[in-house]
């Protein structure tokens, strides 16, 4: 009786976490600052989806912002973005002049763009950057910096627990800086990338189940063995897909529409769930993993792709953000999968929770398909 409560309150606990993560299985928050000449100028980018979650921009509530609507916006829009922004030097703040205003299309969607003329009292270039956009409405949200200087291009990531950013030219963000801030945001997106924890789950699923009983401690060893080798080979596999893909779009070798992107991602989290019950693809669940991680890694590109496109500090960024999702891929498995090895043990797991949490899986799978894909 403890065990079957102990499993039920494993399963509730699951389906709780995924119906109240399922607004974070889309790309993260960002937006992109560029500051370029001493920096004396800013081009900021922030998606229209974000201001809507500070302001009504869609006043008819058709789910569509036309020109009519932004335009009407944009006195608002702009008290917003320029509140959330202070630039600094010895002699005190620096004012904002506004210089162009417009629109940009990144791999996401659409973002409201403004350029601007950073003025400090002595005329000299700001030294430091504060910002404050949107982090009260949403933690997970990320300023994506690049800051050009005597022709030299750093990355920067601002957050809730990294506000402010040092813009003097002796202090800008070295390659070393840069490959942690991206190692930490590849963790930050991959543990809140619903979709894909989902789609890693699924996979090693197979791998924790005993297909036999065990007839002693020398069985129970090689089947364990068993099960960890196969778990070596999906995972291996899936990183080896992602990682080739997530190269080719953060290189912008290959370039691939991020809404069918995100559709097939979606997608593939319930083919995969129906080849645990039904193996349409095969028991090899190693190929299943390198195929649709080919697609998954262009959707941990898009977090890169839109700011780091063509700059010096690409490799580097690269190099940490992989580095990130792998460390936070390996953190899922030395958490979850002696749990589920346990609990593979018992046959009640086995024949109800499994299916049961295949089932919940391949419906929020369909209702993200139909709510990601672009002809719908």
């Amino acid at each position: 009786m403890t065990i079957t409560r102990r499993i039920w309150l494993a399963l509730i606990t699951v389906a709780l976490a995924t119906f109240s993560g399922m607004t974070a299985a889309h790309k993260a928050s960002d937006s992109f600052l560029y500051l370029d000449s001493g920096p004396t100028e800013l081009r900021m980018d922030v998606a229209l989806r974000d201001l809507a979650l500070l302001m009504s921009i869609d006043s008819n509530g058709d789910n569509e912002v036309s020109g009519r609507e932004l335009r009407q916006s944009r006195p608002e829009i702009t008290r917003t973005v320029e509140s959330a922004l202070t630039f600094s030097n010895s002699s005190g703040n620096c004012n904002l002049a506004g210089k162009k205003w417009g629109i940009s299309e990144h791999s996401d969607g659409v973002y409201s763009a403004a350029r601007y003329a950073i003025r400090c009292p002595d005329g000299e270039p700001p030294e430091a950057l504060e910002y404050n956009l949107l982090f009260k409405q949403d933690a997970l949200h990320r300023g994506l910096v690049s800051l050009d200087y005597n022709g030299q291009t750093r990355l920067a990531v601002l957050g809730p627990d990294s506000r402010t950013l040092d813009l003097a030219g002796t202090d800008t963000p070295g390659y070393f800086s840069v490959f942690k801030t991206f190692v930490y945001e590849g963790i930050v997106h991959l543990l809140i990338g619903l979709d894909h924890m989902l789609f890693l789950l699924v996979l090693i699923i197979p791998a924790t189940l005993s297909t036999a009983k065990t007839q002693g401690p020398s069985d129970q060893s090689t089947g364990l063995r068993g099960r960890l080798l196969g778990l070596a080979g999906i995972i291996t596999a899936f990183t080896v897909a992602h990682s080739i893909t997530l190269a080719l779009a953060a290189l912008d070798i290959v370039s691939l529409p991020i809404a069918w992107v995100e559709t097939v991602i979606a997608l593939s989290i319930g083919l995969a769930a129906l080849n645990v019950a039904w193996p349409i693809f095969g028991r090899k669940t190693w190929k299943l993993a390198f195929g649709f991680g080919l697609v998954h890694g262009f959707g941990f590109a898009s977090v890169l792709g839109d700011l780091t496109s063509g700059i010096s500090g690409l490799a580097v960024a690269l190099a940490g953000f992989n580095l990130g999702v792998e460390l936070g891929q390996l953190a899922l498995l030395v958490v979850g999968f002696p749990v589920l090895v346990y609990l593979g043990k018992n046959r009640m797991y086995q024949k109800g929770a499994v299916p049961v949490m295949l089932a919940g899986i391949g419906a929020i799978s369909l209702f993200w398909v139909v709510q990601r894909a672009p002809l719908f």
